[in-house]
């Protein structure tokens, strides 16, 4: 993991649009099925829009039927952090960014094999690097 990203709240404002700022810094959620990366099944490297760190490769996105980007395993297992998120009523595991601490989305234990995992990830928290996945 590199070097930590901190930003003032002014300078979070200017660098974000006004969705990935409620999204990646107020822990907000896009509605299902409106991203742009859902469906997307191009070769590539998913990083955050928020400071470029490298999360997820294209190789581990699955169709989860969910309506956002699904992932069975971080990219880079150094480059998310979890924690346990117990908003709206329910305890569930939120994945950010490490090195600039944005809420990317969260991860579920029924997902595929062989992690079982499902990284469930905003689109509008992703940037996709074309290449080969890995």
């Amino acid at each position: 993991m590199s070097e930590t990203t901190q930003r003032t709240e002014e300078e979070w404002r200017a660098l974000l649009s006004p969705e990935q700022y409620e999204i990646m810094r107020n822990h907000g959620t896009e509605p299902a099925f409106t991203g742009k990366y859902v469906s997307t099944k191009d070769d590539g490297t998913y990083s955050c829009a928020a400071c470029g760190e490298e999360l997820f490769s294209s190789d581990t996105k699955f169709e989860s039927g969910t309506g956002w980007p699904s992932f069975t395993e971080p990219g880079v297992a150094e480059n998310i952090e979890t924690r346990i998120d117990p908003s709206l009523n329910m305890v569930r595991t939120e994945v950010l960014c490490a090195k600039c601490g944005s809420h990317l989305g969260h991860v579920f234990d029924d997902g595929p094999g062989p992690t079982g995992k499902r990284f469930c990830i905003n689109s509008c928290a992703l940037e996709l690097e074309p290449g080969d996945g890995r």
